[in-house]
C-alpha cells in the first residue's frame, strides 16, 4: 500500500515547538493551554500580534522553527519506519516553500525518518497537494490542515486528520496518536 503524510503538525509538533520559540524571542510565558485552546492555525494571537506582525515574526524565525529540535509526535518514526519493514511506500507530501526542499528532506533523514528516493514532495501549495496524492494513487493521506483535507473527498484516498485544536469541525477518521494508526491498520 502507498501511505502519505504531510510534515508540519502530522508528524512533528511545528506549531507547538514555534510557541515555546515565540515566547522566548518576545520574553512572555504564555501557557500551553492557550495553545491548545487556539482555533485557527495561526499562533500570532496568542501573543496579541496583528496576522502582519504574526507573520513577519514567523518568518524571521522560520529556519529555528523548521530545523532546530522540533518533536515527532511519540510513534510517528517507529510507526513510519515499521511500515517500510513490512513493504508499503511512505511519502511525504508538504506545501513548505520550495527553498525549503533539500534542508527539509535532510532533517527528516537525520531525525531518523525513513525517506526512500523520490518519495518526498515539497514546495506545492495547499490545493496542489491533491494533485500530487492523486498521482501517486495514495491509498492512506495524513494531514492536520482542513484545507488541504477538504480538497481530497473526490479520490479514492482513505484521509485522516491528524487530531488538532483548529480542525475539530472536520468529520474524518482522526489520528489522535500514531500508535492508534498502527492498531487502526492491523484492525
Amino acid at each position: 500500500m502507498k501511505f502519505g503524510f504531510d510534515i508540519d503538525d502530522t508528524l512533528i509538533n511545528l506549531r507547538e515547538h514555534a510557541f515555546h520559540i515565540y515566547n522566548r524571542k518576545l520574553n512572555q510565558n504564555i501557557g500551553l493551554d492557550v495553545f491548545q485552546a487556539l482555533t485557527t492555525m495561526e499562533i500570532h494571537d496568542a501573543f496579541g500580534l496583528t496576522k502582519e506582525e504574526g507573520g513577519k515574526l514567523w518568518q524571521s524565525l522560520r529556519d529555528d522553527i523548521y530545523y532546530s529540535d522540533c518533536a515527532p509526535f511519540p510513534h510517528a518514526r517507529e510507526i513510519l519506519h515499521e511500515l517500510v519493514k513490512q513493504g508499503h511506500e511512505v511519502y511525504y507530501i508538504t506545501a513548505r516553500a520550495k527553498e525549503h526542499t533539500e534542508r527539509t528532506r535532510e532533517w527528516l533523514i537525520q531525525n531518523g525518518f525513513p525517506v526512500a528516493e523520490g518519495h518526498f514532495y515539497c514546495g506545492m501549495s495547499d490545493s496542489e497537494k491533491v494533485h500530487i496524492i492523486e498521482d501517486l494513487k495514495l491509498d492512506y493521506y495524513f494531514d492536520d490542515k482542513p484545507n488541504v483535507l477538504e480538497t481530497l473527498s473526490q479520490l479514492p484516498v482513505k484521509a485522516y486528520v491528524k487530531d488538532r485544536s483548529y480542525n475539530q469541525h472536520l468529520n474524518l477518521p482522526r489520528i489522535t496518536s500514531w500508535d492508534q494508526l498502527w492498531e487502526e491498520l492491523k484492525s
